[in-house]
């Protein structure tokens, strides 16, 4: 029997495989890790997010911007990890605002848990989403033969799939299709709120010149997210939901979608050529 190594967001763990000609034995493979992670305003609980450990920073920068609860980067002195509970395991981040800087509780529309696969989880509308964000001003048309070079650079970077099969990922790319960040979670909106926590504290908001791949569908809180972050394309392996594509065509963006070998469908926008 052989057990992986552990590695960042990775557990060993040990296991029987069964099949009919070999019978049962037992084995060793590699889980991805969820657990949680307590996102705090100034000492204040905001949101508890399922998700796989790493980059735990950009995911609550990320999180705390996309969900249009701050503005930037600039609006937080510090990320600071909590001792008490279950932060033994580095798993609460309290947000320590900028002077000036305050939060609308009242106006918060979010419950205190989100899950890793959570999507609209306590908004009281989805207009109140959908208004949020205004549309782009200057819409970007990609290159197809770009674009399909796409998925094959995004799975090649993917190295928690390939151990465990069991994470999204989110990648950014410039126009011309090289990779800035990559970053895997159990969740598909964390790891596109790593990308965009990333993207804030590099300072290189908003990202109105690159191109977001996401590794399976593209939803509607997704495509929020995205413009949230200034992001006027959006490209999928899988389909889009109905929203996601309504959404698209009312803020700007581009929607592409079942981006595969050399083949897509494109629901919002147009390409350049």
């Amino acid at each position: 029997m052989s057990t992986p190594p552990a590695a960042p967001g990775l557990r060993p763990l040990t296991l029987t495989r069964w099949d009919a000609v070999r019978g049962a034995a037992a084995d060793g493979d590699v889980a991805a890790v969820e657990e949680p992670l307590e996102v705090r305003l100034g000492g204040r609980s905001l949101a508890v997010l399922m998700r796989t450990p790493g980059h735990d920073r950009e995911l609550a920068l990320g999180f705390l911007i996309t969900e249009g609860i701050l503005t930037g980067v600039d609006d937080v002195l510090d990320l600071v990890a909590c001792a008490e509970g279950d932060a033994g395991k580095g798993n609460v981040l309290d947000a320590v605002l900028a002077p000036g800087v305050g939060v609308d509780w009242d106006r918060l529309q979010r419950h205190t848990f989100a899950s890793s696969s959570c999507g609209l989880c306590g908004k009281a509308t989805i207009e109140a989403v959908r208004t949020r964000c205004a549309p782009l001003r200057a819409p970007l048309r990609p290159d197809p033969a770009v674009l399909v070079q796409l998925p094959q650079r995004l799975r090649e970077a993917q190295a928690s799939f390939a151990a465990t099969g069991a994470v999204h990922a989110s990648g950014l790319f410039s126009r011309s299709g090289e990779l800035d960040v990559l970053r895997e979670d159990v969740g598909r909106h964390n790891a596109l709120d790593k990308v965009v926590g990333w993207a804030a504290a590099s300072g290189r908001l908003p990202l109105d010149d690159r191109i977001l791949l996401v590794s399976g569908r593209v939803s509607f809180e997704l495509m929020q997210k995205a413009l949230a972050a200034g992001i006027p394309c959006v490209a999928g392996i899988s389909a889009p939901t109905s929203l996601a594509v309504d959404f698209a065509r009312e803020s700007g963006q581009t929607l592409v979608g079942f981006l595969r070998g050399d083949r897509l469908n494109v629901y919002a926008g147009t390409l350049d050529r």
